[in-house]
């Protein structure tokens, strides 16, 4: 029997794994919230991400559409009443849709309102699980070395992570899931990497020094948990979960893998010390930001969930990264340092006015 998991921020980042992940998996029937239809008999793949589902959605009562098995329903975060009825029918919601940066009255309805109003329809509609795609960035700027979930404060020092931590509350007083990652890395990384080479380009060298150890996860890898946790049994409610590769990476080591994969900073040139550092980059906020996410540890660990899922949390940085090499080399521009608080977990958001990365 196939399982049926609406999907929110299809289009995004994350999200766009989680499709990814459920279509290679077989035995899912795919339901994506979006704001409006796919315009075309091809839907545009996510941003530098893996594609939406290809085929003709066909008209049903409700103006919506689906195809095999996926199913393409309009509703809108900020909107309460466009959710009536989004969840008839399906089995799970992978909720990975947020508004990331701009307006905190905008942040308040899609991430704390629009959760809530989902959550709402979820239960009205009897849906067995609810796994909500959070960020470890509602426990502040750290440091954080080898947390465990329970035992940091929600600490969130921007509107868009307090607005996420509002989301978490709702999501965890309903009985679901809430995943947090710390880096994500990937097909469709917009800000983890590019970030790190505008930091290594405004410095013109290399932050001397040991550096903090960063919690960090392949988008791929992350997309087949969230989409698990939302099948698996084993799985309970009503918890909070980190979810990134149990080995941290040293933040040299990611300065490395960067400046390899664009071919700066030979070994042989001198390093800067880190307080040189902040100095420099006292009128660049943005290189300045990921400065200071490097300098610190930011290490959250959790192995019970890999354990209830019943999976290996697989390769780690060292491994994984090269084979993302050449997707990164020719990336999209960063975001601006307004969407780049304390941690950085980017995510699509296909069913909110805005798809950017986030914290």
């Amino acid at each position: 029997m196939s399982r049926h998991v609406l999907v929110t921020g299809s289009g995004g980042f994350v999200g766009g794994h989680v499709v990814a992940a459920a279509r290679a998996a077989g035995g899912v029937r795919l339901r994506l919230l979006v704001r409006a239809r796919p315009s075309s008999a091809s839907p545009s793949p996510a941003a530098d991400g893996p594609p939406l589902p290809d085929g003709v959605p066909v008209a049903n009562g409700r103006g919506d559409e689906h195809v095999r098995d996926v199913e393409y329903v309009r509703g809108d975060l900020t909107d309460p009443g466009s959710l009536r009825g989004v969840c008839d029918g399906v089995d799970a919601v992978v909720h990975c849709a947020a508004q990331v940066g701009g307006d905190p009255r905008l942040l308040r309805r899609v991430n704390d309102l629009g959760t809530h109003a989902l959550v709402e329809e979820a239960r009205r509609a009897g849906v067995e699980r609810f796994v909500y795609l959070s960020t470890a960035a509602v426990h502040g700027r750290g440091p954080f070395s080898g947390v465990r979930p329970g035992q940091a404060p929600i600490a969130p020092v921007s509107d868009t992570s307090r607005t996420r931590a509002a989301a978490e509350r709702h999501v965890l007083a309903a009985g679901g899931t809430v995943l947090r990652p710390h880096l994500v890395y990937g097909a469709g990384d917009r800000w983890v990497v590019p970030g790190v080479l505008t930091l290594l380009r405004a410095l013109g060298g290399r932050p001397e020094g040991q550096l903090g150890r960063q919690s960090m996860i392949d988008a791929a890898i992350l997309g087949n948990v969230l989409l698990s946790a939302a099948l698996a049994p084993a799985v309970r409610g009503g918890r909070v979960h980190f979810v990134n590769h149990p080995d941290p990476v040293p933040g040299e080591d990611l300065l490395t893998a960067v400046a390899e994969t664009y071919g700066l900073l030979p070994e042989a040139a001198a390093g800067i010390p880190v307080e040189t550092a902040r100095a420099r980059l006292r009128d660049d906020p943005l290189a300045r930001h990921h400065l200071e996410l490097l300098a610190t540890d930011h290490w959250f660990t959790d192995d019970t969930v890999w354990a209830r899922l019943g999976r290996a949390p697989g390769a780690g940085f060292a491994e994984n990264f090269p084979r993302h090499a050449d997707r990164y080399r020719n990336p999209r521009p960063v975001p601006g340092p307004a969407v780049g608080p304390g941690h950085v977990t980017p995510e699509g958001a296909a069913s909110v006015p805005t798809a950017s990365s986030g914290s």
